[in-house]
């Protein structure tokens, strides 16, 4: 609860916790460039936060575009860290004209430019602005499924990358000296056609890693937290194998 009384509330199944109410940000910019009079949008941004709204929306036809721009200016300094970051993609506008998009190809290059525009690693709610009547739903969302799992492990990758460059080591060494830290009956055996590569991996087993380092390790590599499966479905594994039981066999 804020100074202001804006409480906090669990938004969805996947864990993101948003002010109750959240500011709209379309009319910021106006619409279609055409600036809102007499209001500085980042001064009741920043009030808006400091109120404790802290869920801000937005959407790449804002503007269009323009939205996310001035969200990110918005954001600098440490403010992206307090809120939760909403944006849409699916209303595309060109020659006057307004057409609706969620294949693939286009989800993938709305998310990453949006991105770049907002100027952040990530974005906390990614949503489908209109529904592309020409596209199976399916295909949309799972083109969505692969952005949020690539983003997810992104941001995973970079902390083992900042913890490594804090021990003078190289990613890959950290997770080696992570399995040397599992036990004596741990023996890993990564491979290379490099002799640098071979090289560094020799390395890793000087790196020496305190008990506070391997918790940290641990709670970024949690299995809630990475995405995807290492392997596809079509390959067989302990998780989608069986075998017959032993007393169908007879030997020959």
């Amino acid at each position: 609860m804020s100074d202001y009384g804006v409480r906090r509330m669990k938004l969805g199944s996947q864990g993101l916790e948003v002010s109750a109410q959240g500011l709209g940000c379309m009319s910021l910019s106006a619409f279609f460039g055409v600036p809102a009079p007499k209001t500085d949008p980042i001064a009741l941004l920043h009030h808006a936060i400091d109120s404790g709204v802290t869920f801000l929306d937005t959407a790449d036809s804002y503007g269009p575009q323009t939205n996310e721009l001035l969200l990110a200016k918005a954001l600098k300094d440490g403010v992206r860290e307090r809120v939760e970051l909403a944006s849409k993609f699916g209303i595309i506008y060109g020659e006057g004209k307004r057409e609706i998009k969620g294949d693939p190809f286009y989800v993938r290059a709305a998310c990453e430019a949006s991105l770049k525009r907002l100027d952040v690693d990530c974005i906390d709610l990614y949503y489908q602005h209109r529904i592309d009547a020409r596209v199976p739903i399916e295909i949309t969302m799972g083109e969505m499924k692969k952005l949020v799992e690539e983003v997810h492990n992104k941001i995973l990758y970079e902390k083992v990358c900042a913890m490594s460059e804090k021990k003078g080591c190289t990613p890959a060494q950290l997770a080696l000296a992570w399995l040397h830290h599992q036990g004596d009956d741990v023996c890993p055996i990564p491979g290379t056609t490099k002799i640098e590569n071979l090289n560094q991996n020799i390395g890793a087993l000087s790196v020496k890693l305190t008990p506070e380092e391997m918790s940290e390790l641990e709670s970024i590599g949690h299995p809630e937290s990475v995405k995807g499966e290492r392997f596809s479905n079509m390959v067989p594994n302990f998780k989608n194998s069986d075998t017959p039981p032993l007393s169908s066999w007879k030997a020959a």
